[in-house]
């Protein structure tokens, strides 16, 4: 599960959220049942916690919002969608460790 510092978006307030947003936004599309997945959560956690608001993390269950997933052109999971004013910046797929996840984020903030 996420922590107080991670959002969950769907498609009622994911594109609002993104252009809202005065830093970085990294979104982690995941699902349940995905072992990858569940192996960054707690990783993207700490990272909420340690860029103390440097960037927004947020998740977007994809078994949930099917049609945003499809829309934002998500073919595997976990993907990270990395978005700066509103628009997307860079995307990662798959299980990385945690600092290859910090890299990709301080290379856009």
């Amino acid at each position: 599960m996420p922590s107080d510092l991670i959002l969950n978006l769907d498609n009622t307030n994911f594109d609002a959220t993104i252009k809202a947003s005065t830093v970085p936004v990294l979104v982690d599309f995941w699902a349940t049942w995905c072992g990858p997945c569940k192996q960054i959560g707690p990783v993207l956690d700490q990272l909420a916690t340690e860029m103390n608001g440097a960037v927004q993390i947020v998740k977007v269950d994809v078994d949930t919002n099917q049609a945003l997933a499809q829309q934002l052109g998500v073919n595997s999971i976990p993907a990270l969608f990395l978005y700066k004013n509103g628009v997307v910046v860079d995307k990662m797929v798959g299980a990385r460790p945690k600092g290859d996840i910090a890299a990709f984020i301080k290379k856009h903030s």
